[in-house]
Parts: structure tokens; C-alpha cells; sequence
């Protein structure tokens, strides 16, 4: 079967079925329709292999009242079972058989929800009303890209999906600046341990250290050129696209390549110059000089990252904003999936951690 990328074939399913069905069965009814859940189709980055599990003719079918949840439900359990070959009914995760994507299960494809309710559940909290700073940094980037990404359908209640991924398009400027600086933090703490740890003849642990500064560089990049960085199965994949990437990711191919430590040295003092002019050329902050000097009289080379986060810092606005701890956003500091897709953990960590 002739792979179809799943937001085509999503936007064709609401189009030639979903539409059709919820006109004929429910005339007149106010509803959006999108694909803002979750998935690789989102990015624009499904391949065939996307397609064994969880993949196929999807929608999320929103509306405003609760009382017309259970009518929408309705109609939609009627969809044909197949839609251009591929079936609008799941199997899901636990059950699907790899190699064998185009079997049927008993879960429609078609999400209905009432829309705030929708977000406040995926979110947290509802940006239809307001997003505060403590908003911004309870949510993890991923989210915020799958909300900003996918592909709207249909927007039928008066704009209302359009509306708030206009709103959750990008930080604040003293967001920003505040999550920069926290990334910059991060570097900052580890730039110097992986000539440390080479000096010491442990390899492994040079590179392992190198891993941790170039994804922190890389999440920095996109955060640099607007992009909501995804996580760590497409972070190399989105940042290798920037316009300006293609350097950086030669540079981090010597990071953490098979070579020694002075190609590992070099290839770091690359990313880290050029990430330190993107840093500068934002203007968010007074400019940095974005050159690498020794580590006090030690003989490895860093960019003394702190010197960013701290330019960054002293330009942020809000002094409550200014005051906080320079952590940043939740997933610069907690990795756990099992945290991370739930917004009520999310949001008690992130609370904790600003104090």
C-alpha cells in the first residue's frame, strides 16, 4: 500500500467522511476538527513505520457544550470500518502486531471532546483564558508543539482552536529569555567536565558528559530560532532542518564521534561558538562575547556559558520572573515520561521547584 503522510490522509478523512457524516446526522451542529494529540504525523515526520501502531484516518472532533458530546459520539460510531485502505478503528499499543498495521480494533479514530475541557486536560490549565509565567513553565515543549503543530480541520466554534495556538505560538519575551538562561545554566555546569573526564583517560565518560551538552545545545538552538523543541526521538531531526544548522551538526558529529579527545574538544568549541551567536544575534539580551577561553588554568577549552545566562537574566523584565531559580521549563530539568504526559504531576513539580 502507497504510504500516505498521516496529516494528508487525516485531513482527507475529516474532509470525504467525518464532515459528511456529522452534516447529515447532526445539521447545523458548531464543532472544530483537528490533530493536535499526539504523534509523529504531527511533526510532519511519520514514515511507514508509524503506521503499526496508533496511525491512520484520526480527528479530534471538538465542540462547546457538553450536552453535544454524546450525539457527536453517535454519529461518528457509525464511520465505515476502512478508509483508503487503512482502518478508522484501533488496536492501540498494547495489542498491535508489528508488521501487521491494517487490522481493526474497537477504538474509533475519532476523538470527541469539549474543547476547554480538552485543554485544561492536556495543558493544566486553560489558555483560553490567560497563560501566566507559571503556565509557560509547566509545559513541556513537546506539548506545546503538537498544539502548534498538527493541522486544523475545520474551525467552528468562531476560531476558537486557531485562537489558541495563535496565543501558544511562542514564549514571551521574558519566558524566553528565562529559559534561555536556564539552558545556558545547564551548559554552563557540564561545558568543562568533558575535557575532565578525558584527562582522566575515561573516554566513555567524556563522551557520555558531550552527550548531555550537545542535546542541551541543540534544545537551545530551536529554542533560539523559534521551534518548539520535540522530544529526544525527533530533537536531532527538527534541529538538523534549521536554516542554519548544518555546521552545528558537523560540529556534535566530532563531539561524539569515534574520535579522540582533541577532535571531541574541537568539534565542541564549534557548537559552542556558533549556538553562542545565535544567542547573541536574538537580541534579547546585551551581547556576549562568543569566543571559548581555558577553564581557569586547566588545559580544555569552554565557553563559560554563565556568562549568557547571566545577560540574559539581568534583561528579563518582570522582576518575580528575574528572581526565580534558573531552572527554566520543566523538561530541562525532569526527563521521566511518566511525568512528563501528566499535567497535574507536571504542574506540582514545577511549583515545587520555583518555591
Amino acid at each position: 500500500m502507497e504510504f500516505v503522510p498521516g496529516l494528508v490522509l487525516c485531513r482527507r478523512f475529516h474532509d470525504e467522511v467525518v464532515a459528511p457524516l456529522l452534516a447529515d446526522r447532526l445539521p447545523g451542529l458548531r464543532y472544530s476538527a483537528a490533530l493536535l494529540d499526539g504523534g509523529s504525523e504531527l511533526l510532519g515526520l511519520d514514515t511507514e513505520r508509524s503506521t503499526d501502531h496508533d496511525w491512520g484516518p484520526r480527528a479530534q472532533v471538538f465542540v462547546a457544550d457538553p450536552a453535544a458530546v454524546a450525539p457527536v459520539r453517535a454519529a461518528v460510531a457509525d464511520l465505515p470500518p476502512w478508509f483508503l485502505g487503512r482502518p478508522t478503528r484501533f488496536l492501540g499499543w498494547p495489542t498491535a502486531r508489528v508488521g501487521v498495521p491494517d487490522v481493526a480494533g474497537d477504538r474509533t479514530g475519532v476523538e470527541v471532546a469539549v474543547w476547554r475541557d480538552w485543554l485544561r486536560g492536556r495543558l493544566g490549565f486553560d489558555p483560553a483564558v490567560a497563560v501566566t509565567g507559571d503556565d509557560w513553565l509547566a509545559v513541556p515543549t513537546q506539548r506545546l508543539a503538537e498544539l502548534t503543530g498538527g493541522a486544523v480541520f475545520h474551525d467552528g466554534l468562531h476560531g476558537a482552536v486557531g485562537a489558541v495556538r495563535a496565543t501558544l505560538a511562542w514564549y514571551p519575551d521574558d519566558v524566553w529569555r528565562h529559559v534561555l538562561a536556564a539552558g545556558w545554566t545547564r551548559v554552563g555546569q557540564a561545558e568543562h567536565l568533558v575535557g575532565r573526564c578525558a584527562e582522566v583517560g575515561d573516554a566513555l565518560g567524556s563522551r557520555l558528559v558531550a552527550a548531555r551538552v550537545a542535546r542541551d545545545l541543540m534544545r537551545l538552538g530551536l529554542l533560539l530560532h523559534r521551534r518548539w523543541p520535540p522530544y529526544d526521538k525527533w530533537l536531532g531531526s527538527v534541529f538538523a532542518v534549521l536554516p542554519d544548522a548544518a555546521p552545528v551538526v558537523a560540529a556534535l558529529a566530532d563531539v561524539l564521534g569515534p574520535g579522540d579527545w582533541p577532535a571531541r574538544q574541537g568539534g565542541l568549541v564549534r557548537a559552542l561558538e556558533t549556538v553562542a551567536g545565535w544567542s547573541n544575534a536574538t537580541g534579547l539580551a546585551a551581547p556576549v562575547e562568543p569566543t571559548v577561553r581555558p577553564f581557569h588554568g586547566r588545559p580544555f577549552l569552554v565557553l563559560d556559558a554563565p556568562r549568557l545566562a547571566a545577560a540574559l537574566r539581568a534583561a528579563i523584565v518582570d522582576p518575580v520572573l528575574r528572581d526565580r531559580p534558573l531552572v527554566g521549563a520543566v523538561d530541562q530539568y525532569v526527563d521521566s515520561v511518566d511525568v512528563l504526559t501528566h499535567p497535574d504531576r507536571v504542574r506540582r513539580v514545577s511549583a515545587v521547584v520555583a518555591g
